[in-house]
């Protein structure tokens, strides 16, 4: 079981599939070593990763065409397959954005310049997360085709929701890929925004007690709507399941809470990093040795 725990966690984009080709692990994307979250959304690292997730640079450039749907793949490692994405736990949404650069290669990433073309929260009870590690970690995005041609960097996000109750306690995971686009009209032009900058620490959906929701609540996604071909970007977003604009996210729709008492296998335990706790949590619930058990909020504890 400990190993098996090991095994699904975090996660890191790891590659893209575009033109029906399915590029290398790491190929045109700043892949890091360690699969951490960035937690700080105001730290230049969440553009690109990077900090506590040193990346390494690449040299290659992806061509896209505008218009085509790729997929970013999420991994838990830089070698794991498609049946280890990420914890199950690590409910939230997915995102992507666009900026258009002169070098793919060599711009940093943070500052001005960015755009979110996809975005997918919470509809019906399901979240974004659980889609892409349903659909063995593959991420559809769909580049819009009224772009100028160019380089751009292409960042794929997963946020995990699971300890947002607390500050700081929203895990971002993200890189950027290098890609050219060909293929575009150039009749559109995308409004745009800074990264660090969008997300703000006390966004709705950055700190949110995702446990009180029931499938009926509605999530407003971090940052502004997706860019479309059809219509200008503008501000806060919400998931695609719509409601009336006066219509709020209550982080506390439940007036009470069913709690089972745990009842947790013999003799196991989980490795670092993996869920050991929480109200209605039935499974292991000590720590491979060296690890503690440390509550994140009532519904949620981890390694």
């Amino acid at each position: 079981i400990a190993s098996a725990s090991l095994a699904s966690a975090h996660t890191i984009f790891v590659q893209l599939e575009a033109n029906g080709v399915t590029n290398p692990v790491s190929y045109g994307i700043r892949t890091p070593s360690y699969d951490g979250p960035i937690t700080d959304v105001t730290s230049n690292d969440v553009a690109c990763n990077g900090g506590p997730n040193p990346t390494t640079p690449s040299d290659k450039i992806i061509d896209v065409k505008a218009g085509s749907t790729v997929n970013a793949i999420w991994r838990h490692t830089l070698t794991s397959g498609p049946n280890d994405v990420m914890d199950a736990s690590h409910l939230g949404p997915t995102l992507a954005y666009l900026k258009k650069v002169d070098d793919a290669t060599t711009d940093k990433g943070y500052g001005g310049g960015w755009f979110k073309i996809q975005e997918d929260g919470y509809s019906d009870g399901v979240w974004g997360t659980t889609k892409v590690i349903n659909n063995a970690g593959k991420q559809p995005i769909t580049i819009p085709d009224c772009l100028p041609d160019g380089q751009y960097l292409l960042r794929a996000e997963m946020i995990a929701l699971h300890a947002a109750g607390s500050p700081n306690g929203a895990q971002l995971y993200m890189e950027c890929a290098q890609i050219n686009i060909s293929g575009g009209s150039a009749t559109k032009t995308p409004t745009t925004y800074s990264l660090p900058g969008i997300y703000k620490q006390d966004d709705p959906g950055i700190l949110i007690n995702i446990y009180s929701m029931s499938k009926d609540s509605t999530y407003v996604i971090p940052g502004p709507d997706p860019f479309t071909c059809a219509a200008s970007s503008g501000g806060g977003s919400q998931s695609s399941v719509k409601v009336p604009a006066s219509t709020t996210l209550a982080t506390s729709t439940k007036t009470s809470v069913t709690t089972a008492t745990p009842t947790a296998p013999s003799a196991c335990s989980v490795a670092q990093w993996a869920q050991c706790g929480g109200s209605g949590f039935t499974g292991c619930t000590s720590c491979a040795s060296g690890f503690t058990c440390t509550k994140q909020n009532e519904y949620y504890s981890q390694c």
